[in-house]
């Protein structure tokens, strides 16, 4: 399904285009540590140092993987960065991390260092010449010995063991392959539905009809969101999760999230019907902006009010344009 997505795919760069992602990635990382490290230095100077350290070996990872540019293709780096391939590890925005305190951070950073080691094993097996494949091999291998520094944070401030780290990572991986996708989806069928389901309802007071529009389009969204999703990040870099995976639960939420308050439409009368669907729509609004909150960081009035705001919007117009 990669001709769905806009951007490039992993396997489709050159060993030009690999290096310069590694090039701009490294450049990122150095800069995100360099964050962390001021943050945490007036309370915990030691990790500040840690971090400090490892912003500048990212520096020196850098000016590696430019030499070797230099020396196979030229002084002109392709500007490429993350955001421009699919399923590239993104990093969450430094004044969004470093708020949630030092567990976050070295959450954060631990991952990071996983994930850029991750790329770095699979950049070396697609490495043709002898030098890049060992440079990429080395920054692995240096990346792991990050995670592991990053890792050790944990015993030194907040006494977590081996298993609990454990039980993070595969509760993240979770999130990110079944919850991410599936709250996205619930969002998505919730909200995108309302105006064509409640427009048909007070355009024809008809239940029967209502629900059939209803079905429509949350399976329409169903199979498109589903699709999407499958399609934006094959997951071999990220981490996400097989894509379909991702794909069945955004597309299933997705039609979940339109039947909601499309199936109380079997009920022949109209305004009980109407009364029980609105009802409905309440609750999957603040169920989203909770799940949102709880398991997508998104600060709860910052979800209430794109969620249940934005959801009455739409409601609001489907009536109008219905009563029209």
């Amino acid at each position: 399904m990669r001709f769905f997505s806009q951007r490039r795919h992993f396997g489709d760069l050159s060993e030009r285009e690999v290096l310069a992602l590694a090039i701009s990635s490294e450049e990122d990382d150095a800069r995100i540590y360099r964050c962390y490290a001021e943050r945490l230095r007036a309370d915990y100077p030691d990790t500040s140092r840690v971090f400090e350290g490892m912003a500048e070996e990212e520096d020196r990872h850098r000016q590696r993987l430019i030499a070797l540019h230099e020396k196979r293709f030229g002084p002109t780096i392709p500007l490429i960065r993350r955001e421009h391939v699919a399923g590239y590890h993104a990093r969450r925005p430094v004044w969004l991390v470093e708020t949630l305190g030092i567990e976050r951070i070295r959450d954060e950073a631990a991952m990071m260092e996983k994930e850029a080691e991750r790329f770095y094993h699979l950049a070396a097996q697609r490495a043709s010449d002898a030098e890049t494949r060992r440079l990429l091999g080395d920054l692995a291998a240096a990346e792991a010995a990050h995670r592991h520094v990053a890792g050790r944070l944990a015993e030194q401030h907040l006494d977590q063991d081996a298993s609990a780290a454990e039980e993070r990572t595969a509760r993240r991986r979770f999130i990110l392959t079944w919850v991410q996708p599936g709250v996205a989806g619930l969002m998505d069928g919730s909200v995108s539905t309302l105006a064509p389901i409640f427009a048909t309802a007070f355009a024809t007071q008809d239940t029967w009809t209502t629900f059939l529009v209803g079905l429509a389009a949350s399976v329409g969204a169903g199979i498109s969101m589903g699709f999407t999703e499958a399609a934006s990040d094959d997951g071999q870099l990220s981490g996400r999760g097989s894509p379909v995976k991702r794909g069945l639960a955004s597309g299933v939420m997705t039609t979940l999230g339109g039947l909601g308050h499309a199936l109380p439409y079997l009920i022949p009368a109209f305004w009980i019907a109407t009364s029980i669907a609105v009802l409905v729509v309440f609750v999957e609004l603040w169920a989203i902006a909770w799940l949102q909150n709880r398991y997508m960081d998104t600060p709860f009035l910052r979800a209430t009010f794109q969620v249940v705001l934005g959801g009455a919007l739409v409601l609001a117009a489907g009536v109008l344009i219905g009563s029209g």
